[in-house]
């Protein structure tokens, strides 16, 4: 995964830090809005946008791209750590096999205890595949589903690209770049995504199940040269999803594109919930 040093752009878009109680430990969660937005009401009747990290990812890690969402949107835009990630509560234990479908249930608590009722919910990588089943799962609340990079199986492009990140974090300080976001729960992070993915009995892992429930709009974005899933991952979103889908195929982009191509990302995104109906 890509955790490169880029320093965040400026942005007027405020933003605000909470941390919520769950049963087993406490949530970071951070929440944008653009000064235009706060100054002209511009969110009201709006759904806000709940983004979901990949697997090394954090709230930091997903850098200006919220605050900048939140200008290009005038949505407010929800981020938080996963438990056991970023600045949230370490995890008790490693990752279930099904915790991608599990994290519903996390969704669902942020969602009440920011008092979020409708939303848009995007996710990078495996927080693509967190937001689908969150759209499954909630189809009157979920206005929008965007995933960027998303795999909808385990394919051996994605498993060859965990074996080569694995071995590069295995270099001396290289592990202290994960520490920078993660803390004493860095170790954890890196150990939870290599061995659960490379694991055989996460090998039937698949997407098509939850995604064959939503019916919401979708926004599927794929980078033409994502180190971590082929194009498969957005033709199976758009043959699986029950409602109409938009696939955004980035020419050259690899597997972060919201930070390769920031410009194009926004006004893609935005445009997809442009042509949403009023209110929504």
């Amino acid at each position: 995964m890509n955790l490169d040093q880029t320093q965040p752009m400026e942005c007027t878009a405020d933003s605000q830090s909470t941390r919520i109680p769950t049963a087993e430990g406490y949530l970071h969660v951070r929440r944008w809005q653009s000064v235009s937005q706060g100054a002209k009401g511009g969110a009201q009747g709006k759904a806000p946008m709940v983004l979901l990290h990949d697997s090394l990812g954090s709230v930091a890690l997903w850098r200006d791209f919220p605050a900048q969402l939140a200008e290009a949107t005038q949505r407010t835009v929800l981020a938080y750590d996963r438990l056991g990630f970023g600045l949230s509560d370490a995890a008790p234990g490693p990752l279930a096999l099904d915790f991608v479908a599990r994290e519903v249930e996390t969704f669902a608590q942020v969602c009440k205890a920011m008092g979020v009722e409708r939303f848009v919910a995007l996710g990078h990588s495996v927080g693509g595949g967190m937001a689908a089943h969150v759209a499954a799962a909630y189809p009157r609340q979920c206005m929008a589903l965007v995933t960027a990079s998303a795999q909808t199986f385990v394919e051996e492009r994605t498993l060859e690209g965990i074996r080569v990140a694995r071995d590069q974090f295995a270099q001396p300080g290289q592990l202290e770049r994960l520490a920078r976001y993660h803390g004493d729960k860095a170790a954890w992070v890196l150990s939870a995504w290599v061995e659960t993915w490379l694991s055989p009995a996460f090998a039937d892992y698949s997407l098509e199940v939850a995604l064959r429930q939503v019916r919401c709009p979708v926004l599927a974005i794929h980078g033409e040269q994502d180190e971590y899933g082929s194009l498969a991952h957005p033709r199976n979103i758009a043959a699986w999803v029950a409602g109409p889908v938009e696939q955004e195929i980035v020419a050259g982009g690899g597997h972060v594109p919201h930070r390769e191509q920031p410009e194009r990302m926004l006004a893609r995104i935005a445009g997809f919930l442009q042509a949403l109906p009023d209110g929504v």
